[in-house]
């Protein structure tokens, strides 16, 4: 990353593991000043803080629920006290169920739309204020599901589509405040998350997704 992310001030939502602590391991190692946003994972988001601060960068873990807007407004508030600005936010917090249709229900759509559409939409207002005059970035964390969704992931693949739409919507609209607005759309990462739903990198569904995405 040379030097684009020296002493800029990074925000990753869903940070204490997987895609998202990654991301902030990689900021922090580019000399970034990182967030580390988590929901409930606080020991993993302080050993995330401990990985960049042991390698002598700078970071802070800020718990909170991206869902909710008064979390939201805490987290940004953390930052600026803390870091006196705000440069760029990763929206990476997400959840995913896999269920087939006649099982779905009413709490877990609304869980995963809350999470993934409405979090990305919170905190994105809340960055627009954050950046100021001086613009900033934006990248939203989507998936591949959003433009080619397999079974079982009606609600999940829907939730990313919205999210990838927002994301084109809001470039349009913030481009003009010098706010860069894009969304990156991984396809199968063999998380703690999905080791959890018992998949393994030579399950068909990783091997599906390498397939697919060729």
């Amino acid at each position: 990353m040379g030097q684009i992310l020296k002493d800029k001030v990074v925000i990753v939502t869903g940070a204490s593991k997987g895609i998202g602590a990654g991301i902030a391991r990689a900021a922090g190692a580019a000399g970034a000043k990182v967030v580390v946003n988590y929901a409930s994972s606080r020991e993993d988001a302080n050993a995330v803080v401990d990985e960049i601060t042991n390698q002598g960068g700078q970071a802070i873990s800020v718990q909170g629920d991206m869902s909710k807007k008064e979390d939201v407004q805490k987290l940004f508030k953390a930052a600026e006290d803390t870091y006196s600005k705000v440069d760029a936010v990763i929206n990476n917090a997400g959840v995913y169920e896999f269920a087939p249709l006649e099982a779905i229900t009413e709490e877990s759509y609304r869980r995963m739309f809350d999470i993934n559409v409405l979090g990305i939409l919170l905190t994105s207002q809340e960055a627009v204020r954050a950046f100021g005059n001086q613009g900033g970035s934006i990248v939203n964390i989507t998936s591949y599901a959003g433009t080619r969704p397999d079974p079982y992931s009606i609600v999940y693949g829907s939730s990313k589509a919205a999210a990838d739409a927002l994301t084109i919507s809001m470039s349009q609209e913030l481009g003009s405040k010098n706010i860069r607005v894009n969304s990156i759309r991984p396809g199968g990462v063999l998380t703690e998350g999905v080791a959890k739903l018992g998949v393994d990198s030579d399950s068909e569904v990783i091997k599906g997704t390498i397939n697919r995405s060729a």
